[in-house]
């Protein structure tokens, strides 16, 4: 096989050091004068001891590793590699006994060449690094590094590299560690000294790098550098960094979400490999955020097929090819329909004999579903339900789960109403050993298609202002991901009929939503001001994870609670309201009329 030249200078380099320590092993032995007939027997015993080393170096790949990244890993294969050669040379010397070749020799040589291997190899790195000129690195923008860990270890290793940073300084709240150096960097004090030490040194940037904090300890860190005026990165997540999708030096802007505190979600795998895997799973509204990010979940579990439900044909094509990308081994169908019409859903039920069924299709943006679209918005959340979760229990899938809202409690909206109604159906629906129809409710997610965070981002980009409605007004958030694994193990847990309530966190002013995107963005308000618009058609300052008179029941995962309800729909009220969804169209006034005969704490107000 021929080697690289690299790797043939690296094993000559090895070859000469092992001839050099098995001469210094002799020299040490005999008092720095080796005796005449010793001195023979070292240099004949060279011409085999010399090669077996350089086979065994050539068979743990002693000479494969980059001497530039040298690690303990590498240190630890010179060792091995040493140790079965020095075995090797014992037993060839006790084979041959050969009576020119000290004990002592066997035991020194073997110490001697792992402290030259070795030596070499840091020497270069401390070279390559510029380590042997005192550790000087001037080149860069001045940065801290937040946090001390195993995380700021491995990013300073990475960065002593790069002409684009020099790391002037490291902040964390372990008092033990202040005043200590790591890899020639000094941990300067708390995290919440960042303003003054910036000010003080100059400096202008700074990185997070605790990947594997409480979401509490990331966002204090953020917000006490954004409020310094440091522009702030941080690491990838923890998850990406075990998986090797990404390098500790791929850095990125602080996001939004790295500022809500939203801790890790923990799902029960196993159970949901048993819902999901080998199986075919239906998403409807499958080019939305939720549908598509359930869709990239459920992907995780290796489902038999993956049907991808969507009206429009443009958010379709894109959730298509984005799978045919990154998923090339999931069965992926795009089918383009809509969920009101019960041909086109029963077809694919017929064809396809979905097992699962994530029901994410709905019109959600609230004032644009209030009046003009207020019959479209029942048709399309309450019809569109009935139709899917009717098609699901005909065709005996054993799971439906109902994609709901936190406006669905006490909903001051045609929207929020509409979905109180779509679990109001499922409930029921529910038959005794039928399909399980479920219902999960939560609150807004982070950058999906049409709410807040999209368009502040919109409007800073232009330069401002930020509208916000009230300044008072707040909304519970969390991610997409976190949203779509949570609906994922509600699924899982559902018996039939459930409501499962998420816990959201504490709720978000929305005009600390829109300082936070601003600050992050590297402006002050002064450079992009917020304006106040009023409360829109059927928005409320604050929404409700339960109705008044509910309760909740505990579940084994913490972040998940059973709402106890009113009394499901029975029959006949089903057939009522069936006859009416599918009757002529309907002016918003009497819509409303009719949203507040079916939910009594609905109590419409009319804006024109």
């Amino acid at each position: 096989m021929k080697l690289p030249i690299r790797n043939l200078a690296i094993l000559a380099h090895d070859m000469a050091a092992a001839a050099l320590a098995w001469a210094l092993a002799y020299w040490l032995r005999f008092n720095f004068e080796i005796p005449s007939q010793y001195f023979f027997g070292m240099l004949s015993s060279l011409f085999w001891v010399v090669p077996l080393h350089a086979v065994v170096f050539f068979a743990y790949g002693v000479n494969r590793g980059l001497w530039r990244y040298v690690s303990l890993k590498d240190i630890q294969r010179i060792v091995l590699a040493v140790a079965l050669a020095a075995v090797l040379v014992g037993a060839g010397v006790f084979m041959l006994q050969l009576r020119d070749v000290p004990r002592s020799v066997l035991i020194l040589q073997p110490l001697l060449l792992v402290m030259a291997m070795g030596g070499m190899r840091f020497v270069y790195r401390a070279w390559h690094e510029h380590q042997l000129y005192g550790g000087i690195h001037l080149e860069g923008e001045p940065v801290f590094l937040l946090g001390a860990g195993d995380a700021s270890v491995m990013l300073l290793r990475e960065l002593k590299r790069s002409k684009e940073w020099r790391v002037v300084g490291l902040l964390d709240d372990e008092a033990g560690k202040h005043g200590r150096s790591i890899d020639g960097v000094r941990v300067l004090g708390r995290l919440d000294a960042v303003a003054s030490l910036a000010e003080r040194m100059q400096v202008k940037n700074a990185i997070i790098a605790m990947p594997s904090a409480s979401a509490g300890v990331r966002r204090r860190a953020a917000e006490a550098a954004a409020s310094a005026g440091l522009t702030v990165q941080t690491v990838p997540a923890i998850d990406d960094l075990l998986s090797g999708r990404v390098s500790i030096s791929q850095l990125r802007k602080i996001e939004l979400e790295d500022l809500l505190g939203r801790e890790e979600v923990k799902l029960d795998s196993e159970s949901l490999h048993r819902l999901l895997a080998g199986r075919t799973i239906l998403v409807t509204g499958a080019g939305g955020s939720i549908g598509s990010e359930l869709a990239r979940q459920i992907a995780r579990f290796d489902p038999k097929r993956l049907l991808l439900f969507e009206l429009s044909e443009f958010a379709l094509y894109g959730i298509v090819e984005e799978f045919a990308d990154r998923y090339p081994d999931i069965s992926v169908s795009g089918l383009v329909g809509d969920v009101k019409d019960a041909l086109r859903v029963g077809g694919v039920f017929a064809k396809y004999r979905p097992e699962v069924v994530f029901h994410a299709a709905a019109y959600k943006h609230v004032p644009l579903m209030e009046n003009e679209n207020a019959w479209e918005a029942v048709r399309n959340n309450v019809l569109g339900t009935m139709r899917v979760a009717e098609a699901a229990q005909a065709h005996g899938a054993s799971e439906f789960v109902l994609i709901s809202t936190d406006k669905a409690v006490n909903p001051t909206n045609v929207m929020g109403t509409t979905k109180r109604v779509a679990e109001m159906v499922c409930q029921g629906l529910q038959r005794p050993g039928g399909t399980r129809l479920v219902t999960v409710r939560f609150g807004n997610v982070l950058g999906s298609n049409g709410s807040v965070i999209p368009k502040f981002r919109e409007q800073i980009t232009r330069g401002g202002p930020v509208t916000v409605t009230h300044p008072d007004i707040v909304r519970y958030f969390m991610s997409i991901p976190e949203a779509a694994q949570l609906v994922l193990q509600a699924g899982q847990m559902g018996k039939g009929g459930e409501i499962f309530v998420l816990d959201m966190g504490e709720p978000v002013k929305i005009v600390d939503l829109a300082r936070d995107m601003i600050r992050l963005s590297g402006f002050s308000e002064e450079d992009i001001r917020i304006v106040f618009t009023g409360l829109r058609p059927g928005e409320k300052l604050f929404e409700e994870l339960l109705a008044d008179g509910e309760h909740t029941l505990p579940t084994p995962h913490p972040k998940l609670r059973i709402a106890r309800t009113q009394a499901a729909m029975g029959k006949e009220e089903l057939a009522c309201l069936r006859d009416w969804l599918l009757g002529p169209g309907q002016d918003e006034v009497v819509v409303k009329q009719r949203l507040g005969q079916l939910v009594p704490e609905y109590q419409p107000r009319n804006f024109f």
